[in-house]
């Protein structure tokens, strides 16, 4: 084959520089890259009104130990939700390899986001490809100087950005930009700030490619999560190569007419395909562990197919089974397990957030001494009754004893249990009783909260027990 033995076309510089492609691959990648962007820069500066908590959609507490999502908080004892929500990522990664490859890679990827807006920028500074390669092989002119000095300062801007971004999540967006510029913040911000700089800048902008051929461990072991039923990009070699290989379209094998004849393949070797590679390899040589399953070089072999009037495909999403004519399997044991595990995971997530408590407590019996002994023969136990109110009003609350009649609560002064919005208090309870004769020494009971205002409406309970000598 004529294109087997040369050498790719971005492996001529010791920078890759992907040239720019059109299709519907690199838009997907494009709204894909807009949409991350967006929610990543903006949504600390959205505006939510709450009545407890910072007044803006995504804001990561510390202080107060709380995570606010728009009308969701989380408390710090709902963290079993962030190992459901990792459980889910991890399965859901495992799903869609099985199916489509490494395309997590290719699309969603923090490092192919933030490498694909530095290389955006380096595009419009410097030009495309050939102008890119052209300026490095240059002597330091004040040309050169001006595009590669102003295409870093962009890239520390964005990257300084990124990480001044991270830190508005950890507070009221408003008030930490005044205060990080009027050098007002703890020293941590600025750690962080600079830190999360400092990588973005040398993982997107300098190591690009690197971090995905020989950081990343997703790379090494992805081969064992595909089979042959995984579509991934794939070359069809029977098309492209014919019998005789392939060869440029130099007269008599313009057509596919003629190139049939005498046995060429589809394949016109121009290259291009290799020249749109974010990682430099040819997918002309199969699958190798740099491909990042982005799909540029199918829009790029489809654009050249489409000048010559010939039928898309040569490049694209395909199992080894397509390729070898026989039929692709989607629902296999291993698909149906990725499946199962994903749909059970969003299930317990979904179905824990919408089964939230507004209002969970405790009742502890205070065991030391377990009991005391009154003059008039009456038993006296002490409970700390820790509430929380997780709703966004006020809360108050009627106590009572179920299950121990007789029983005489005292709360000392305190009425009533009131709970602000977002509040959690301890109370102390002593609850009076005669004594138990007979077996019936240790009775359960519950303690019932009566809603009398505030957003809950039905009554809450916390199991206790009663011991007496």
């Amino acid at each position: 084959m004529s294109g087997c033995q040369k050498k790719s076309a971005n492996t001529t510089t010791a920078v890759i520089h992907p040239r720019s492609v059109k299709g519907r691959f690199r838009n997907m990648k494009t709204m894909i890259m807009v949409l991350a962007y967006a929610a990543f820069f903006i949504f600390p500066w959205i505006p939510f009104a709450r009545n407890v908590g910072p007044d803006q959609a995504v804001s990561f507490d510390l202080v107060t130990r709380k995570f606010y999502i728009f009308h969701v908080v989380i408390h710090a004892q709902d963290i079993f939700w962030l190992a459901a929500l990792l459980f889910l990522a991890a399965v859901v990664l495992f799903f869609a390899t099985a199916l489509a490859g490494r395309v997590f890679c290719g699309y969603f990827c923090f490092q192919t986001l933030w490498t694909d807006a530095f290389r955006w920028i380096e595009q419009k500074i410097q030009g495309d490809r050939v102008a890119r390669i052209r300026l490095d092989r240059d002597k330091w002119n004040a040309n050169k100087i001006f595009r590669k000095g102003s295409t870093h300062a962009l890239w520390l801007l964005l990257a300084f950005w990124t990480g001044l971004s991270f830190v508005l999540y950890w507070g009221y967006a408003p008030e930490l930009i005044q205060r990080f510029f009027t050098l007002d913040l703890p020293s941590a911000a600025y750690i962080t700030t600079f830190v999360l700089m400092a990588t973005t800048y040398l993982a997107a902008g300098i190591m690009r490619e690197n971090v995905c051929m020989h950081i990343c461990p997703y790379a090494r072991f992805q081969s064992v999560m595909i089979d042959h039923n995984s579509k991934i990009v794939s070359y069809d070699p029977k098309r492209g190569e014919g019998t005789a290989g392939r060869a440029l379209p130099k007269k008599g094998l313009k057509t596919q007419e003629e190139r049939s004849a005498k046995g060429v393949g589809d394949c016109v070797d121009c290259g291009f395909c290799v020249q749109v590679c974010p990682t430099g390899i040819d997918i002309r040589d199969g699958l190798q562990l740099q491909c990042i399953q982005c799909g540029l070089c199918i829009d790029a072999c489809d654009n050249i197919m489409d000048k010559r009037g010939w039928d898309r495909g040569l490049v694209r999403y395909a199992s080894e089974n397509e390729l070898d004519g026989k039929k692709t399997k989607f629902f296999t044991l291993r698909t149906l397990g990725y499946g199962l595990a994903t749909l059970g995971a969003i299930g317990f997530l979904l179905g824990s957030i919408s089964m939230k408590k507004p209002i969970e407590g405790t009742a502890r019996q205070i065991r030391s001494p377990l009991y005391i002994m009154l003059s008039d023969g009456q038993i006296q136990n002490r409970y700390e009754v820790k509430v929380q109110n997780k709703t966004q009003k006020l809360a108050v609350f009627d106590v009572t004893i179920d299950g121990l009649n007789n029983a005489t609560v005292d709360m000392g002064q305190i009425k009533n249990f009131t709970l602000k919005p977002d509040e959690s208090q301890k109370l102390l309870i002593k609850v009076l009783h005669e004594r138990l004769t007979g077996e019936y020494k240790d009775i359960p009971f519950r303690f019932v909260l009566t809603p009398t205002k505030g957003e809950v409406t039905e009554p809450v309970y916390l199991p206790s027990q009663f011991i007496s000598p």
